[in-house]
């Protein structure tokens, strides 16, 4: 049986640009709203904070903040250090580097069309962007700063005050406020200018090979109906190619390790033992650029994690149902969860996700470093 494309997904954008949030009046001397622009086949039901709408003022000083070393304790750490823009705001390194030469637990997240995802880092711990932003601020592994520091530094710099004062009408820097602006700059990293996306709005072809992993990528595989598939967008779902975005839906036990040796995930912050081991499917916008994979950085190639899912998966009591049924081939009772794809199918599902690689993206100098 021959690939039936989503229904979402036959469905070819041709206005390219829409909207998200409203550009309202700007009051007198206030600072100037502006709408976030991404392709009308991204989600259009996802509002913007109505206590931290998109300003022009309010970007500008989020992506300072976002390069700024002083927020860290001894002056050598910024968010950018950790997210880098030519890594799709990734780092590149297993676990990153905080100041004097600490390490972290977990593989820096690429950062991409965050607007449209909620429960922040690998285990969700952070309910929206504007707390997510700062914590990596005071976090000790990563820029070592107590908040009160970090706000009494940039109250002492010339300039902050009066940035903050045109972002948000007052000169009194607290938390909450750099964590708005930080949450304002990050939310314009939309990336939606790649060869899918070209693709989608029928600008160019995709290979035969990136066809048919586009084809593998985006179905669940049915032996019984002679349906192949790698089973990749029932976790990275639509166009966003991310994880679900409304609640815990988003988290899965993807099968690296068995029951003994299963990670807390997203059971550090429901105290839920069904949630154990489970993490949060990232975006794969980028992804050719975002390695080592996995919330511990323990893949280095493409290839390793469709290895992965196709021969490696370790069974628990908290495997994805996504997973635990998924295989091209009938099961015969006793053998171990495996996707049985080829290899002609797994070169072909990772020619698919080079095309999710967005060079404007990487290179936009709305995003780049401010004080280069």
């Amino acid at each position: 049986m021959r690939f039936q494309f989503p229904a979402w997904l036959g469905l070819v954008c041709v206005c390219g640009i829409v909207s998200c949030g409203n550009t309202e009046e700007n009051p007198i001397d206030g600072p100037t709203q502006i709408s976030l622009e991404a392709p009308d086949y991204f989600p259009g039901n996802i509002a913007m904070p109505a206590d931290n709408p998109l300003t022009e003022e309010g970007v500008q000083l989020g992506r300072m903040l976002f390069y700024e070393k002083k927020l860290s304790s001894d002056g050598t750490v910024s968010c950018g250090s950790c997210h880098q823009q030519q890594k799709a705001f990734s780092d590149g390194n297993q676990f990153s580097f905080g100041v004097n030469d600490s390490i972290g637990d977990m593989n820096a997240m690429s950062l991409s069309n965050l607007h449209w995802q909620n429960k922040f880092f690998w285990n969700g711990r952070a309910a929206t962007l504007e707390i997510q932003a700062v914590q990596p601020i005071e976090d000790p592994r990563e820029m070592n700063l107590p908040i009160e520091e970090a706000v009494n530094r940039l109250q002492a710099d010339g300039q902050y005050p009066i940035l903050f004062k045109s972002a948000f009408g007052t000169e009194e820097i607290t938390p909450e406020l750099i964590g708005k602006a930080l949450a304002q700059f990050e939310r314009t990293l939309v990336s939606a200018n790649s060869k899918f996306d070209a693709w989608i709005r029928n600008e160019v072809e995709l290979t035969p090979e990136e066809k048919l992993g586009l084809e593998l990528f985006f179905t669940h595989p049915d032996p019984k109906l002679q349906l192949r598939g790698g089973n990749c967008s029932d976790c990275h779902l639509g166009f966003l190619t991310a994880g679900d975005p409304n609640g815990i839906a988003g988290f899965h036990n993807n099968g690296l390790d068995s029951e003994e040796n299963l990670a807390s995930g997203l059971m550090e912050v429901t105290s839920n033992a069904f949630d154990k081991g489970k993490f949060k499917a990232p975006s794969l916008r980028n992804i050719a650029l975002t390695a080592p994979y996995m919330h511990d950085g323990r893949f280095e190639t493409l290839e390793e994690v469709l290895d992965h899912y196709n021969d490696h998966i370790q069974n628990s009591g908290t495997l994805d149902v996504l997973i635990l049924e998924a295989s091209n081939e009938l099961p015969n009772g006793s053998e171990a969860v495996k996707l049985h794809l080829s290899e002609e199918e797994k070169k072909a599902i990772i020619a698919f996700l080079h095309t999710l690689t967005d060079q404007q993206f990487i290179t936009n100098s709305k995003f780049s470093n401010p004080f280069n």
